[in-house]
């Protein structure tokens, strides 16, 4: 029987005390975690790892292109990919997600992001 790779999810969050604890989360249950502090950022570590599964961001970032704009991409280029956008400082939503994105608002318990991460990923891993 062939081992299935763990889930990897993608966090891009500029407070990198924000984005250690989301996947540090994450790690301790399992998934593998790529962490990025800007949408550039990103976008380089999506385009070197095939094996990314979900794309969990927040809306406001430094840089050219906020998390929205990232996740549109990311819906653009790898459409298969999950997505949770979250922000403290706006409310959207899903007519303004991509396709099936998540909107989880901050501050969030991380026990909510485990309960979304595990819904989207488990049923890709049905199908």
């Amino acid at each position: 029987m062939k081992k299935r790779r763990p889930s990897e999810v993608l966090i891009v969050e500029d407070e990198s005390i924000t984005r250690m604890n989301a996947a540090e989360a994450l790690t301790q249950i399992g998934f593998r975690t790529r962490e990025a502090g800007d949408a550039r950022e990103a976008l380089q570590i999506l385009g070197g790892n095939p094996n990314i599964d979900l794309l969990f961001t927040d809306v406001d970032m430094p840089g050219a292109m906020d998390g929205l704009d990232l996740a549109k991409r990311v819906h653009h280029d790898w459409p298969a990919m999950e997505l949770i956008v979250t922000s403290g400082a706006r409310t959207m939503g899903t007519t303004v997600l991509p396709d099936d994105g998540t909107f989880l608002p901050k501050p969030y318990f991380t026990d909510r992001l485990i309960q979304i991460v595990r819904k989207k990923l488990g049923r890709r891993n049905r199908g």
